[in-house]
């Protein structure tokens, strides 16, 4: 493991506890910190990433089990639908390591870290929310396009592939 590495590995695994003080806040920090890495790979030249995707989604596995945790301060139904999201990702993410196809990322997307942020986000306002099967398509729908088209601009469509993420930054115009 190259230095750049290691550092990366420490910033983001240190960066994913924020979620366990706070879920809403701290999922946004953690998503923030997700990103990261991107930004230390371009300023920072200490061996270099040797892979990417894998080192990635290493990393993710580890956020993802902080918000697992705060899973279980949620409701029954939210918990339920928690569970079934985690674990279609974590599929996901198993078959992505065998096969090595970003596609499959595509196929089986992260709804669950959406799920986490957005009863998170409700729970600041209603501290007592009840997730019901009544009310959960008002909220799965949402989540469910949203990180399917996110999911089909970074891994089907390639489009951030051939820039940095500060030459990102530095095309944007505010």
């Amino acid at each position: 493991m190259t230095t750049e590495e290691i550092i990366i590995v420490i910033f983001r695994t240190l960066g994913s506890f924020p979620v366990l003080v706070n879920p809403f806040w701290g999922a946004l920090i953690v998503i923030i910190i997700d990103f990261s890495d991107l930004i230390l790979m371009n300023y920072i030249d200490l061996g270099g990433v040797n892979n990417y995707q894998l080192l990635d989604k290493f990393l993710d596995f580890i956020y993802m089990i902080t918000f697992f945790i705060v899973l279980f301060r949620f409701n029954v139904q939210a918990k339920k639908i928690g569970i079934i999201l985690f674990s279609y990702r974590i599929i996901g993410m198993i078959l992505f390591e065998v096969f090595q196809k970003r596609w499959i990322l595509f196929l089986f997307p992260n709804f669950f870290e959406f799920w986490i942020i957005v009863i998170a986000l409700l729970r600041l306002y209603k501290d007592d929310l009840q997730i019901t099967r009544k009310n959960v398509g008002f909220l799965i729908i949402p989540i469910m396009s949203i990180k399917l088209l996110q999911e089909y601009v970074l891994h089907v469509n390639k489009i951030l592939d051939n820039y940095t993420l500060i030459e990102i930054i530095e095309k944007v115009k505010f």
